[in-house]
């Protein structure tokens, strides 16, 4: 059983390049700093994106088991989630389907407790399959009210991202009422990304729903003022989502 997020999921580096932000997290041992400073700040759970000795973004055994390993040893008692994004195998499905099985030679806790899988991208009800096999939860990420329809032929999603990426995107309390008219079951998240991350965090504290921050999501507070790192973010997401629940 996936633990819930009550509150808030700390997103720690997401597929910004190594350098983009002083206080962005690429390497296992900065991950680790960077989610044992965000769970001492209030985050519930992390999520993060594995890479290469390189920098790159991966879904390779190796540099997941690594991350991971790094990250439950700074914070043995907190959910560990991950990234399948198909833009890291240069959108082949069937490539993603195969690095992602391949996690099945870590040892069990050296593999994420969850990971989030794209409902837009092709091939997502086969890696959903994978990760149910392999014991990882899956978090259903949901960015439109299409998306949210087609989530009703997969069963056992625990968690549901409803995920709002700018400007143009769906609105999200439309999303929402799709997954309800679906029946889709599961938790609900709702986060944005850049001009649309602290929006959200507001929305999700009216709403009574879990959120996301981190950088990740956005290099700047609400007031739009650089911010110097995670830990910092899930400070100012608390304050905003608490505010927003009274």
């Amino acid at each position: 059983m996936l633990p819930p997020i009550v509150r808030l999921k700390a997103a720690l580096n997401g597929g910004r390049p190594p350098g983009a932000h002083p206080g962005l997290p690429c390497t296992p041992a900065n991950l680790a700093a960077a989610a044992q400073a965000a769970v001492a700040a209030g985050a519930e759970a992390v999520h993060l994106h594995p890479r290469a000795a390189s920098g790159a973004e991966s879904l390779e055994a190796a540099d997941v088991g690594a991350a991971v390993a790094a990250v439950r040893q700074a914070c043995p008692a907190t959910p560990i989630g991950v990234t399948t994004g198909l833009w890291i195998t240069g959108r082949d499905a069937e490539a993603r389907r195969r690095a992602v099985a391949g996690w099945a030679g870590l040892e069990r806790h050296l593999r994420p407790d969850f990971a989030s899988v794209n409902v837009s991208e092709p091939g997502f009800t086969a890696l959903m399959g994978t990760l149910d096999e392999l014991g990882v939860a899956v978090e259903a990420g949901v960015w439109s009210v299409a998306d949210a329809g087609a989530l009703s032929i997969a069963a056992g999603v625990p968690r549901v991202l409803v995920e709002v990426m700018g400007p143009d995107s769906d609105d999200p309390e439309a999303i929402l009422a799709r997954l309800d008219e679906a029946g889709v079951a599961g938790e609900r998240l709702l986060h944005g990304e850049g001009e649309r991350c602290w929006p959200m965090v507001a929305l999700a504290g009216r709403l009574g729903l879990a959120t996301r921050i981190g950088l990740e999501d956005t290099l700047t507070g609400p007031d739009g003022a650089p911010v110097p790192d995670n830990a910092a973010l899930v400070r100012l997401a608390l304050s905003v989502w608490s505010a927003a629940a009274a």
